[in-house]
C-alpha cells in the first residue's frame, strides 16, 4: 500500500496569516489619504523650490524606505539622494548645502543619529520635512513640514517589526514623489531620459532612424524585373519583402513572403510574370522621425511584418521588420 503524505497543518494558517498582514497594511495605508492637508503641501512646495538636491534620511528600516524614495523622487523628476544619518555625523553632512532640503524618516521621530545632526542642519538653515509616526516627537516639532504617517498597529503579531509603519512611510514618499512630478510637468519623455537602459526608456526614445535598414542592406528592385529576380533580393537582404521602386526610387508597391504564398496558390510562373503585377500596392509606410514603438503599433495594427520608411516625396530610404524591433528591445 502507498503512503500518503499528510497535508502540512500549517498551510492553510500560512494563508490566514498572510491575508491578514496584506489587510492590516492595505488598512494603514488607507487612513494615509484623509490626513493629507496643509503639512502635505508645504512639503511639496519645499521640495518643489529646492534649488540643490532633497536628501533623504533614515536609520535601520526607515532608512531601506527611504533609500527606494530618494530613488522613486530622482527618477521622477526630483533630484534626491540618501545619506545614512550614522555617517552623516562623522563626515557625510558635508554632503548637505544650504540649497538642499532634508526629508528625514522616523517612525518614533527620535532616532537618536538623526536628532544629533538636526541642529547642525538647522544651522544651515536648511528646510527639513518629516515623516513620522508620532506628532509630538522631537523630529516632528523641529520640522519645517511633519506629514504623519502613523499606524493603527503593526501588520506583525508581536506589534513590534516594522511592517505596516514601512509601508505607509514608503506610500507616503511615493505620493511626495508623484504630487511633484505633476507639478514639474514631467513626462513620459523625461522618465524615459533617466531610465535609457530599460525596456521602457528604448520604447520612449528609440526612433526608427536607429534601427532601419539602409544603403546596401535595403531591399529594392524595379517595376520591370521578373518575379523570380524580386525573389533573390528578398532572399539576399533578409527582412522578408523588397520594395518595388521606379527611377527616382519612389516606392510604387511591395512584395512579400506573404504575397509570395498567394502566388504560389494561383500558380504564378515566377520566371515570366514581372513582379510590378503582383506587388501589393498602396502599402503602409512610415516617415523617419517616427518613434520604434509606434512603428510597432502600425506593424500590429495591420497585421503585418515589415514597413518601409520614405521621405516626403515618397522616396524609399529605409525597411525595417518586426525582427528588428525585437533585437533593439522594443516588442
Amino acid at each position: 500500500m502507498t503512503n500518503v503524505e499528510p497535508i502540512n497543518p500549517h498551510y492553510a494558517r500560512f494563508r490566514e496569516l498572510g491575508a491578514a498582514v496584506l489587510q492590516t497594511e492595505a488598512k494603514a495605508v488607507a487612513a494615509l489619504a484623509p490626513r493629507l492637508g496643509d503639512s502635505f503641501s508645504h512639503a511639496c512646495q519645499l521640495m518643489l523650490e529646492c534649488e540643490g538636491r532633497i536628501v533623504v534620511l533614515g536609520m535601520g528600516k526607515s532608512g531601506h524606505i527611504g533609500g527606494k524614495v530618494a530613488a522613486t523622487l530622482a527618477s521622477t523628476g526630483s533630484p534626491a539622494f540618501f545619506v545614512h544619518p550614522g555617517e552623516a555625523s562623522h563626515g557625510d553632512l558635508g554632503m548637505i548645502t544650504p540649497k538642499d532640503v532634508v526629508l528625514a524618516l522616523s517612525n518614533s521621530g527620535e532616532t537618536e543619529e538623526l536628532l544629533v545632526i538636526l541642529p547642525l542642519i538647522k544651522r544651515l538653515g536648511v528646510p527639513m520635512v518629516a515623516l513620522t509616526g508620532n506628532a509630538s516627537s522631537t523630529l516632528a516639532r523641529m520640522a519645517d513640514a511633519h506629514i504623519d504617517v502613523s499606524v493603527a498597529q503593526e501588520a506583525c503579531p508581536l506589534d513590534l517589526a516594522p511592517t505596516a509603519s514601512t509601508t505607509a512611510a514608503l506610500a507616503m514618499g511615493d505620493a511626495l514623489a508623484i504630487a511633484l512630478l505633476e507639478a514639474r510637468g514631467f513626462t513620459q519623455e523625461d522618465f524615459a531620459r533617466s531610465h535609457p537602459g530599460g525596456r521602457l526608456g528604448r520604447r520612449l526614445l528609440l526612433l526608427i532612424d536607429d534601427v532601419m535598414r539602409t544603403g546596401d542592406a535595403l531591399p529594392l528592385v524595379g517595376s520591370e524585373v521578373l518575379l523570380s529576380e524580386a525573389l533573390l533580393e528578398v532572399t539576399r537582404k533578409g527582412l522578408g519583402m523588397t520594395a518595388i521602386v521606379d527611377g527616382p526610387r519612389r516606392l510604387l508597391g511591395i512584395f512579400t513572403d506573404g504575397d509570395l504564398r498567394r502566388c504560389m496558390d494561383q500558380g504564378v510562373d515566377v520566371h515570366r510574370t514581372p513582379v510590378k503585377n503582383v506587388m501589393t500596392r498602396h502599402a503602409k509606410t512610415v516617415t523617419k522621425g517616427i518613434l520604434a514603438a509606434e512603428a510597432l503599433q502600425i506593424m500590429e495594427s495591420a497585421k503585418i511584418n515589415g514597413l518601409m520608411v520614405v521621405d516626403g516625396d515618397g522616396v524609399v530610404i529605409g525597411a525595417l521588420n518586426m525582427h528588428d524591433l525585437l533585437r533593439a528591445g522594443v516588442v
